[in-house]
């Protein structure tokens, strides 16, 4: 099992939730995230996916303006960004905002969501933020998809398991945090500050 100092930890994630980092290196050790590079990669594009291991579920709390900017008008129209994002004195509607984000024809193609609710029922969750029917199905969590929003060993398995299979070790052990954020995340969303935990990772384990 790969050990991470825990005072070191402690001060990479301050706001790391309890069991966190014994759940890290149990899921490096048992998915074989043993090199330190690869595994200073896995632990910088978590703490991004989980903001600093503090939390196992994605807040959909945007505001009108956020929702605007962050998803592109196929994904979500200006009238719903309106209607259910968040304006003062009003909160947004996250259930409505997921099922739309995640769901339709988008939803169907790239994340397996193929019934009615599946955007907000499988919304991200875990360590890696794990969003989608068929993601959730690959963690072996589809029949209880609040496993990874509730446990942090599970997500972070989950998480690990992620890593492997979607070939971003082979990425991690080129150094490219670019290539790894655009497996991890689908784009690279938050690529600078990836690039800063994945050095402060490294910083870490050395």
């Amino acid at each position: 099992m790969t050990q991470i100092n825990p005072q070191k930890f402690a001060a990479f994630a301050p706001n790391a939730l309890p069991g966190t980092l014994a759940a890290l290196e149990a899921a490096a050790a048992k998915f074989k995230l043993t090199d330190r590079l690869v595994l200073a990669h896995w632990l910088g594009q978590m703490h991004v996916e989980s903001k600093g291991f503090s939390t196992l579920t994605e807040s959909l709390n945007y505001s009108v303006d956020g929702l605007m900017k962050t998803f592109k008008r196929s994904r979500i129209s200006a009238v719903d960004c309106e209607t259910f994002g968040r304006k003062q004195g009003r909160a947004a509607n996250q259930n409505a905002i997921a099922n739309i984000v995640y769901g339709g024809a988008f939803g169907k193609a790239q994340l397996g969501n193929d019934q009615p609710g599946d955007g907000w029922r499988f919304r991200g969750g875990g360590v890696k933020q794990i969003t989608g029917r068929a993601n959730y199905r690959e963690a072996g969590h589809e029949a209880d998809p609040n496993v990874l929003r509730t446990d942090v060993k599970a997500s972070a398995e989950a998480a690990a398991n992620f890593f492997v299979k979607h070939r971003c070790v082979a990425a991690a052990l080129t150094d490219d945090v670019k290539a790894v954020t655009l497996l991890v995340n689908g784009g690279i969303n938050g690529l600078d500050d990836r690039k800063v935990r994945t050095a402060a990772a490294k910083t870490m384990l050395a």
